[in-house]
C-alpha cells in the first residue's frame, strides 16, 4: 500500500448501516456518522429518530449536512484503494494473460489492465469500472469493496451516474419516467413518486414478459394468417385452374359443334347442288341423243331432196314420215334448287345445342352458389305498416289496411317492403324466395344507410340492386336507365346470390336453372340487407305471399 493509505484504517471509513465507505457521510448530533441515504432510510423505517450507534433519541428529525472532511478522507481513501488494486494487478497482468485471452472486438474491456486489454467479467457501479478476473478479486475478497454492486459488464459506465449530481443513478421517477439519483428527490424530484431501481426494474421486467407473450401471439396470429392467405391462395388456384379447364372444355365443345354445324350445312348444300347437276347432266344426254337422231333424219332428207329419182323419191319418202324417238322439252327445264332458311336452321341447331351446354353450366353455377345459402328471417321493425309477416318471420304480403305503429327510424314509411334481420359486410351469401302466383314483386339488397321515409327510386346509385315484377308479365333490372329482361319462362322460384367482395349481385330461376340479370361493379361502401316487397295487394289479384325457401342443395 502506498504511504497515504498506511495512514488510513478502512474500518475509519464505513458506515455502520450499509458497511461500505462512506457515501455523502453526514453527522448526527451525537457525532456519529452515517451515509446520508443509509440514516435517511433507517430513519423512514424506524422512529423515533435515534442514533444507531449510541441510541440517543432525538425529539426532532435532525437536519442532515454532509461532512465535507469526512467525505474527503472518504475519497482519499478510496482512491488509494483503487491505485492498489491496479498495482497489484498490474504485477500479476503477465502470468494471467496466459490464463485468459484478450477480449475480442465488440467486448467490454477490463480498465484495470495497463497492456494487453482482456475481458471484462463485471462492472463495478460504485467504483464505476470494469474488471477482468484478476483485477475483480479485491471486489471478491476484501471486506469494504465486497459491499459494492457488481453487475455483468456494460460500456459508459458514466452514463449511469447522474449528471448533475455525479451520483449514481439507484432510483426511478415514475412521475418523469426517468432514473435519478438520491440528490435528485431533495430538488428536482422531491415531491415525485421515486422507487428504487430495482422495484421499478421487477415491474417494468413483468410487464416487459406479458408484451412478450403479447408479441409472440401477435407473431404467432400473423403466421395463422399468412397460411390462412396462402390457403386462401391455393384455393383461388385450383378454383382458377378447374374454371380454366372446365371453359377449355365448354368452348371445345361449342368450337366443335360450331365446325360440325358448319360441316352439315356444307353439306346439304352440296347434297342439293350435286342432284341438280345430275338431273342436268340426265336432260342433256337425252337431248345429246335426240339431237343426234334428228341429224340422221336431216341428212336422209337433203339426200332425198335432191334426187331426180321419181320412183325412189316416193318410196323413201314413206320412210321418212315415221314419228322420231323425241319428246315435247317446252315444260321441262332445271330450277336452281332453294337454299332459303338452310343457314337459319343451322343456326337454330346450333343455338339449341349452345342453350343445352349454357343450362348445363348456369346448373353448375347455381350449385355452387347455393354452397352459400344463408337462413333469412324479416325484420318488423323494418316492415311497412300494410304488410303482414308470419310469425317464423319467412313469409311476408300486402294487406288492406294501414296498422297504426309507433315510430321507428328503421321503418319504411312509403314503400311497401321489409328487409331482413341479417345483415351482411362482406364474403358471399344466398337465398331463395317463392314469387309464384304473385303478379308484382320485387327482390334484391340494400344498402343499410339507404332512404326509409321518403320518396324511394330502387336503383344502385341510390342503394338498391333489385329486379321487379310488374302486371304479371313485364320482367325489369332496376339500374338507370331501366332493363327490360325477356324470360323464356315464368320464374316461381328466384335465387339471389351476393357476392360483396367481388362487387356482384346476380338473380337465377331455380327451377329453370337460368340466369335472370347479374348487377357487375358493385359500388358496396356499407353493409347489406337483403330486401324483400311484395308490392300492393291490388284488391286480393296480389295477395300471395313472399316466401324465404329453405335451400335444397
Amino acid at each position: 500500500m502506498s504511504a497515504a493509505s498506511c495512514l488510513l484504517n478502512e474500518d475509519q471509513f464505513l458506515c455502520s448501516i450499509c458497511l461500505d465507505v462512506f457515501t455523502d457521510p453526514v453527522s448526527t448530533p451525537c457525532g456519529h456518522n452515517f451515509c446520508k441515504n443509509g440514516i435517511t432510510e433507517h430513519w423512514n423505517r424506524n422512529a423515533p429518530c435515534r442514533c444507531p450507534n449510541c441510541k440517543e433519541v432525538f425529539c426532532s428529525r435532525p437536519e442532515l449536512k454532509v461532512n465535507t472532511f469526512i467525505s474527503e478522507m472518504a475519497a482519499q481513501f478510496r482512491q488509494s484503494a483503487q491505485q492498489e488494486a491496479r498495482s497489484s494487478c498490474s504485477s500479476n497482468n503477465s502470468s494471467s494473460s496466459s490464463e485468459q485471452q484478450a477480449s475480442k472486438q465488440g467486448e467490454v474491456l477490463c480498465d484495470g489492465c495497463t497492456g494487453t486489454k482482456l475481458k471484462a467479467l463485471k462492472s463495478c457501479l460504485v467504483c464505476l469500472e470494469s474488471y477482468c478476473e484478476n483485477h475483480l478479486e479485491p471486489h471478491l475478497t476484501r471486506p469494504g469493496l465486497k459491499r459494492h454492486q457488481l453487475i455483468n459488464p456494460v460500456e459508459n459506465l458514466e452514463g449511469r451516474m447522474c449528471m448533475k449530481h455525479d451520483k449514481p443513478l439507484e432510483l426511478f421517477c415514475r412521475t418523469d419516467q426517468m432514473c435519478v439519483c438520491m440528490l435528485c428527490t431533495y430538488s428536482d424530484h422531491k415531491t415525485h413518486d421515486v422507487v428504487p431501481l430495482k422495484e421499478e426494474y421487477e415491474g417494468k421486467k413483468a410487464k416487459l414478459g406479458k408484451t412478450e407473450a403479447e408479441v409472440q401471439q401477435m407473431i404467432q396470429k400473423r403466421r395463422q394468417k399468412i397460411q390462412e392467405i396462402r390457403r386462401s391462395v391455393e384455393l383461388s388456384n385450383k378454383g382458377a385452374d378447374r374454371e380454366i379447364a372446365d371453359g377449355v372444355q365448354v368452348f371445345t365443345s361449342l368450337k366443335k359443334a360450331v365446325e360440325r354445324s358448319q360441316a352439315e350445312l356444307i353439306d346439304t348444300i352440296k347434297v342439293k347442288q350435286k342432284e341438280t347437276e345430275k338431273q342436268a347432266e340426265g336432260f342433256i344426254k337425252d337431248l345429246e341423243q335426240e339431237i343426234s337422231e334428228l341429224e340422221k333424219r336431216s341428212i336422209e332428207v337433203e339426200q332425198l331432196s335432191q334426187s331426180e329419182d321419181h320412183l325412189n323419191l316416193l318410196l323413201n319418202v314413206l320412210s321418212l314420215n315415221t314419228d322420231l324417238p323425241t319428246k315435247d322439252w317446252t315444260d321441262i327445264s332445271i330450277r336452281p334448287p332453294s337454299y332459303d332458311g338452310t343457314v337459319v336452321r343451322a343456326l337454330n341447331q346450333l343455338e339449341k345445342k349452345l342453350t343445352e351446354q349454357m343450362k348445363k353450366l348456369i346448373e353448375a353455377e347455381l350449385k355452387r352458389v347455393q354452397q352459400f345459402a344463408v337462413d333469412l328471417t324479416l325484420d318488423p321493425n323494418t316492415a311497412h305498416p300494410e304488410l303482414i309477416l308470419s310469425d317464423d318471420g319467412k313469409q311476408v304480403h300486402c294487406g288492406n289496411v294501414k296498422k297504426n305503429l309507433p315510430y321507428n327510424p328503421e321503418r319504411f314509411k312509403t314503400c311497401v317492403c321489409v328487409l331482413s334481420k341479417q345483415i351482411f359486410s362482406s364474403g358471399r351469401f344466398y337465398y331463395e324466395v317463392q314469387v309464384d302466383r304473385k303478379t308484382d314483386w320485387d327482390l334484391g339488397v340494400a344498402r343499410e344507410s339507404i332512404n326509409r321515409k321518403g320518396t324511394i327510386t330502387v336503383a344502385p346509385q341510390n342503394g338498391y340492386w333489385t329486379i321487379w315484377l310488374r302486371n304479371n308479365n313485364e320482367y325489369t333490372a332496376c339500374t338507370d336507365p331501366q332493363v327490360r329482361l325477356s324470360l323464356k319462362s315464368r320464374p316461381q322460384k328466384v335465387g339471389v346470390f351476393v357476392d360483396y367482395d367481388e362487387c356482384l349481385v346476380s338473380f337465377y330461376d331455380v327451377d329453370a336453372a337460368a340466369l335472370i340479370y347479374s348487377f357487375t361493379g358493385c359500388s358496396f361502401t356499407d353493409k347489406l340487407y337483403p330486401y324483400f316487397s311484395p308490392d300492393l295487394n291490388h284488391g286480393g289479384k296480389n295477395s300471395a305471399p313472399l316466401i324465404i325457401s329453405p335451400v335444397i342443395l
